[in-house]
Order: C-alpha cells, then sequence, then structure tokens
C-alpha cells in the first residue's frame, strides 16, 4: 500500500531566487531544520548523502529540471521493503511568486507499518523546512 505526503507554500519571490536557496546545500545546516545537510553532487543519476533528524541515508538524485523540480529516490536496504520518492517543485504564480511543492511517494511492505508516523511527523519536518524556505528566500529578495 504507498502513501504520498504533499505540502506547498507561497513565497513572495521569483523561481529563480527559490531555486538558488534549496540548491544551495552548503548552508542548509544555517536554515532548514528538516533536510539538516545535503552532500554530493545534484545530478540525475547520482548519490548524495542526506541527513534529517536522527537519519542519514544515501538516495539517488531521479529528476533534476533546472529552476523547475528535482527529486531523489532512497530506498531501506532493498528495493521494495521501503522506497521513497522526495520531490520539490517550483511553480511560478501570475504575481510574480512561486508555489513551493514539497513531497514524498513512499511505497513498499513497512508503508502500513509506518503510515502513522509518516504522516504526522514527516508532515511537519516539510512544514517546517517550507516555512524555513520561506522565510530566508524571502529575506534574502528584500535584500536586494
Amino acid at each position: 500500500m504507498d502513501l504520498e505526503i504533499e505540502t506547498s507554500i507561497v513565497i513572495s519571490a521569483s523561481a529563480k531566487e527559490v531555486w538558488e536557496v534549496l540548491m544551495d546545500f552548503e548552508n542548509y545546516p544555517m536554515w532548514n531544520p528538516f533536510v539538516q545537510q545535503i552532500s554530493g553532487v545534484a545530478e540525475v543519476g547520482e548519490k548524495l548523502r542526506v541527513q534529517l533528524p536522527g537519519m542519514v541515508f544515501e538516495p539517488r538524485v531521479l529528476c533534476l529540471d533546472h529552476m523547475s523540480a528535482w527529486s531523489w529516490l532512497g530506498k531501506l536496504w532493498i528495493k521494495g521493503l521501503f522506497d521513497g520518492e522526495h520531490y520539490f517543485r517550483l511553480v511560478p504564480d501570475s504575481e510574480g511568486r512561486t508555489v513551493f511543492v514539497h513531497g514524498e511517494r513512499f511505497g513498499g511492505w513497512l508503508v502500513p507499518l509506518l503510515r502513522r508516523k509518516l504522516e504526522s511527523e514527516t508532515r511537519g519536518g516539510f512544514m517546517a523546512m517550507n516555512k524555513s524556505l520561506k522565510d530566508r528566500v524571502e529575506r534574502m529578495s528584500a535584500m536586494s
């Protein structure tokens, strides 16, 4: 049984400004309470090292669409046990703002056992990251 968690927030800045902060992995520890650190090269097929509160994993970059979307695919031990496609999308609106869409599609045998935890803790982590990204981008945009 699969599960998808999707969140979004409107950021008063261009997709370019949001993208620049989102892809600046070096500064994640300064602002991101959920994805605390990413190392590696954001290129399709490349492996990243991602640190979340209480866990480190090494997903592969699945999609990279400059200033529009990127995603990675991670798995726990073996494919099909617990897999997650984590995604970020930037959708410009007609008022010059950006809708930041942040989510993950989970699949595998362990999803039913972890559903409640995923729906509360993971959604909360996504929302905390979204808010921090919005605050950082809007602050930087106001200074330029």
